[in-house]
């Protein structure tokens, strides 16, 4: 497979395709979308290091972050890139939108960066034998794990909190205070990422309570962005659905939700409690702090740049790590009477 077959089944130009793969932005996202489909389908991987065949063996370890706007990234890849230097390597980053596939952006920075190894930061939970076999190096799943998928645990490594049984405390912890109305916002429930793994966990934790998960309390924005958790809970306050609490999947979208209420003339906590995973700085800033689950984020990179830095030097195999969140009281949670 050659960028001229890409470009004869595609029905464009091999120019066209080129300025795709090298992701210039004088393309139409109809063509682009239509050329990355067949660049997906067939496994093409450009092979850009050609020339560099003559040069020294690489020390580049990659890194793809998925989600180019959340802070709760930031953290953690300060954490990585200190780590991958301290330990010798060269780190070669990418970012991508949320809605781009990051296991076909790994195998193409594999193949043009040369690299020995990659982490996946933010990613989907389904991978397969088949999807993953573009990529040869060893890679580490960093923030998430493959609950959907079909992997065999020696084939892969994540580190990770348990999202189902975090979510479920926080759905947890609006019961003990006496909520029953208790919303869930996330981006869809069936994303095959976290959204989805937290959402289980909310109805989990209703369910083992004793109540019946109801659709008309899902706030289903469709992104983890914070101006979408704000532009959504405003649409789905109109609908005029009662409520007395919201589990949000992110601190990003509670942040969001918590503008939306307040403009609707909605007190937090007093009206409306809320619970959040995540633990991002900005978070504790807010007025009232949000009460969240922090995730340990330096920890979280300093052991996915260990395992991966084993992997390359042969001296481990893969590993799945949970590792525990940690509480952060707040002041976005209310006892109702």
């Amino acid at each position: 497979m050659t960028i001229k077959d890409i470009a004869r089944i595609s029905g464009v130009s091999v120019s066209t395709v080129s300025r795709v793969l090298n992701q210039h932005p004088d393309v139409s996202e109809e063509v682009r979308h239509k050329v990355l489909e067949v660049v997906e389908k067939y496994n093409y991987i450009p092979n850009n290091s050609a020339r560099s065949l003559g040069q020294t063996k690489s020390d580049n370890v990659g890194l793809i972050v998925r989600g180019i706007s959340n802070p709760f990234y930031t953290t953690i890849i300060r954490e990585i890139e200190k780590d991958i230097e301290d330990a010798g390597y060269t780190m070669v980053m990418q970012q991508i939108a949320a809605t781009e596939d990051e296991l076909l952006a790994g195998a193409m920075m594999e193949h043009d960066k040369r690299l020995l190894g990659l982490i996946f930061l933010g990613g989907r939970f389904d991978y397969t034998r088949d999807q993953i076999s573009s990529i040869s190096v060893p890679f580490v799943n960093c923030s998430f794990n493959n609950a959907y998928g079909t992997l065999d645990e020696t084939t892969y490594s994540s580190v990770s909190i348990d999202d189902t049984q975090t979510a479920c405390e926080a759905v947890r912890e609006l019961y003990k205070e006496g909520h029953r109305r208790i919303a869930v916002l996330l981006s869809r429930p069936d994303d095959g990422s976290v959204s989805q793994i937290r959402y289980e966990g909310y109805v989990k934790a209703l369910t083992e309570i004793g109540m019946v998960p109801e659709e008309d309390l899902i706030i289903s924005v469709g992104s983890y962005n914070i101006a979408d958790a704000y532009h959504g809970m405003l649409e789905w306050l109109d609908k005029g659905v009662e409520f007395d609490a919201i589990f949000s999947i992110s601190d990003n979208m509670a942040m969001g939700a918590m503008r939306a209420l307040r403009e609707r003339g909605i007190s937090v906590p007093d009206q409306c409690s809320i619970v959040a995973i995540d633990g991002i700085e900005v978070s504790e800033y807010v007025a009232p702090p949000l009460s969240t689950y922090c995730q340990p984020m330096e920890e979280l990179g300093r052991t996915s740049v260990e395992l991966l830095t084993d992997l390359i030097e042969h001296k481990g195999d893969h590993k799945q790590v949970i590792l525990p969140t940690t509480f952060r009281e707040g002041g976005t949670i209310s006892k109702r009477a």
